[in-house]
Order: structure tokens, then C-alpha cells, then sequence
């Protein structure tokens, strides 16, 4: 097999323009699935890095559709956190969270945006990190101070130069203003549901005090204790809330772990459809090989005949021609792997992504491409395995 290996690279060098028109086929189907798998994997990488890899174990819960009686509906209250640690294991804890539309002002600058009422912990359990001051502590929790952390936009606006530690400002929430002094402003890019630029945090014990006094949280955030739990938590919160008020929406269940589940899965299935599109042009350069080794067959007729007349059985003259057409589609399978990764390298830099390659859709377009080159070469080699030794040797 090995000098047949290297014969069918001699016949390469001696006919250059077949050999790089039947490469042709062969690369540019290989390239395609290449970038269609390089791409998604550069994708689902982009949208991992958006949503934060720290937040995996988290799963947000809102009440949700009621058609019944509101007596009959799930409040999240101290209750609700104490029936959930009973019923559903794996839980490490549970946060709650009111949010309200709010305008900041200092002075003559404003913003307006999204405050949410949290509870002690919630700013380190969210991932969110502090480019100045300080967290939430116990006391502001317990006291309910009026103490607040701005996200990096309403920090901007607010104080163009600086200095926002220890200011107060004046926040209008559920139409009454009150005072706060800024004790935080986070830092960093988006992490899972929360987002260091946009959000706006003050104690939740000061929003149950001053500007709704109520128990019940809009939402809570059940934090699973490995992210493996998730999908099986997310189902034991479901029929919670199912066998308790008989609904089947009455809670709102999300989490970051379902979202990129589901984001793979329509990926993969996209990738695979759109790799079985590229694959066609592989069969199409197949069908190109093998026209070309009918031909080849036939200008080598004579030496055909020479070999079985000096003792060549059929299958080695088979094992010949299956070598040599095996061998220019793996050629051309390395070079569409190396000229796919190249360009799909290309287009994720243009688009600011991180670059991924991927493995699986490599080894598939690589042995896809020898199998091409086998099963279409199977007829131009049995064809001449089956020629008549004294017809070939006659042959011009």
C-alpha cells in the first residue's frame, strides 16, 4: 500500500491540472463545514462569555400566569422560602428582589433606570464586582439604610469626575423622593441576569420599610448548589407550584443553565443542517473523481495489462486505484480543514468574537472526505481490476 502511496503522488505531479481541479471539490466542501462548525462553536462561545459562566448555578422565579382565584396564587414571602428548602433538595439559598423604574438626580444631572431592592449577599452571589466602595453589609439590610450602588452608566452620568463614594443623591421611586448616599459603584461587563452598567441596587430591607411595605418579593433567586442540579431543581420548583395552586404556569422558572442548553441544542441543529448543505458539494466533488479515474483507467490501460501479465492479481490492482483516489480526496481534506479554520478564523476576528475550533465537525468533514474518495473510487477501480489482461496489453 505504501508504494501505491506514493506512485498515486507520482501520477499527482505528472498531471497538475487534474489533480488541482478534482482538490477543488474536495476543499471547498471540506472548508464549508469546517467554518459552519468553527462558527458555531465561536458563537456559542460568545454567548457563554455574554452570560457569564459564574451565574450557571442560579434560577431566577417569578409568579407567573394565574386563571383562578389571586387567593389561590403563590406569594414569595418568607413562607414560600421555607417550603421550597423542605420540598425541593440541592437548594443553597434563596434571595429575594424587588425592582422598580426610578430617577436618580445630583443636582442638575438625572438618570433614569432600573433599581432593585436586594437582600444582604446578593451583590457577591450575582458575580458582580465593585470598582469603588463598598457591598450591602447585615445592618443595611436589618436597618434598612438609605444607602445605594450604581451601575457604571448612572455613575457617569451622575458624577462625570468622580467622586461618588460618600454623595448623596435624590432618588424618585414610587413617586416619593428620598435621599441616599452612594456607597458602591460596580464595575465589569454583564454577568447572567444582572448587568454591572445598567443596574441600580438598594437594600431590600429599606424597600419593605419606606416605599412598599410588603413581605412579598417581585422574584426570588434560588441558588443551586452545583449547576448540574439546575434542570432537575428547575422541574421540582415547576410541579411546587403546580401541585400547590393546580396551575400549570403559576410560577415563572429560568435559568442561564436552560437558556444555553437551548441554545446548543438549536446551534447543533443548525450547524448540522447547514454541514449536510456543504457536504453535497463534497459528493459532487466525489462524482468529479470518479469521472476523472474512468478516465484515468482508461489512458492506463497498458499498464494494467503489463502488471497482470507479470503476475498483479485483481485486488491489488484494485488496492492501487482505490489507494490513489483515497488519496487525493484526504489531500484535499487536509487542505479544505486548513483553509476552513484560516477563513472561519477570519470572519470570527472581522465579527470580535473568540475564535473556537471545532474538533467534532474537523474529524467528521475528514473521514467524510476519504469515504468519498473511497466509494467513488470503488468503480473506477473495480473496472479496471476487471480488465482483460491481453485487451489492455492491445491497447494504444
Amino acid at each position: 500500500m505504501f508504494e501505491d502511496l506514493l506512485f498515486a503522488f507520482k501520477m499527482f505531479r505528472r498531471n497538475k491540472t487534474r489533480t488541482v481541479l478534482s482538490l477543488l471539490g474536495v476543499i471547498i466542501g471540506v472548508a464549508s463545514v469546517i467554518i459552519i462548525g468553527n462558527l458555531g462553536e465561536s458563537a456559542t462561545g460568545r454567548v457563554r462569555k455574554t452570560l457569564g459562566s459564574s451565574n450557571l448555578n442560579m434560577i431566577e422565579v417569578s409568579t407567573g400566569f394565574m386563571r383562578r382565584a389571586r387567593e389561590n396564587r403563590i406569594r414569595l414571602d418568607e413562607s414560600f422560602r421555607s417550603d421550597i428548602f423542605g420540598s425541593v433538595p440541592g437548594i443553597k439559598k434563596i434571595w429575594f428582589k424587588n425592582a422598580l423604574s426610578a430617577t436618580l438626580a445630583n443636582g442638575e444631572l438625572s438618570y433614569s433606570g432600573n433599581l432593585s431592592a436586594v437582600e444582604h449577599g446578593f451583590i457577591e452571589m450575582a458575580g458582580l464586582a465593585l470598582g469603588k466602595g463598598r457591598s450591602f453589609n447585615v445592618s443595611d439590610n436589618v436597618e434598612g439604610t438609605q444607602t445605594i450602588i450604581l451601575g457604571s452608566l448612572a455613575a457617569q452620568a451622575l458624577f462625570p469626575d468622580g467622586n461618588e463614594i460618600g454623595a448623596r443623591i435624590l432618588v424618585q421611586a414610587g413617586g416619593v423622593p428620598f435621599g441616599f448616599e452612594v456607597v458602591g459603584v460596580l464595575s465589569g461587563t454583564a454577568s447572567g441576569f444582572e448587568s454591572p452598567e445598567r443596574s441600580i441596587y438598594i437594600p431590600r430591607g429599606f424597600y419593605t420599610k419606606k416605599i412598599a411595605p410588603s413581605p412579598d418579593a417581585a422574584s426570588a433567586v434560588v441558588e443551586a448548589e452545583s449547576p448540574q442540579q439546575v434542570t432537575r431543581i428547575t422541574a421540582d420548583l415547576q410541579s411546587y407550584a403546580e401541585e400547590k395552586t393546580g396551575e400549570q404556569y403559576a410560577l415563572s422558572v429560568e435559568s442561564l443553565q436552560a437558556m444555553l442548553e437551548q441554545f446548543d441544542e438549536v446551534t447543533g441543529t443548525m450547524s448540522l443542517l447547514l454541514s449536510g448543505i456543504a457536504a453535497i458539494s463534497l459528493l459532487v466533488g466525489g462524482i468529479g473523481i470518479m469521472n476523472i479515474m474512468i478516465v484515468t483507467v482508461t489512458e492506463r490501460k497498458r499498464e494494467i495489462g503489463i502488471r497482470k501479465a507479470i503476475g498483479a492479481s485483481p485486488a491489488a490492482i484494485r488496492a492501487q486505484f482505490l489507494v490513489e483516489s483515497a488519496a487525493i480526496t484526504v489531500l484535499g481534506g487536509l487542505l479544505g480543514i486548513a483553509f476552513g479554520i484560516a477563513l472561519s478564523a477570519v470572519i470570527v476576528a472581522a465579527l470580535g468574537w473568540d475564535f473556537a475550533v471545532g474538533i467534532p465537525a474537523c474529524a467528521a468533514a475528514f473521514l467524510f472526505s476519504a469515504f468519498v474518495g473511497i466509494f467513488f473510487g470503488f468503480y473506477p477501480a473495480s473496472r479496471a481490476a476487471k480488465l482483460d489482461p491481453v485487451e489492455a496489453l492491445a491497447a494504444e
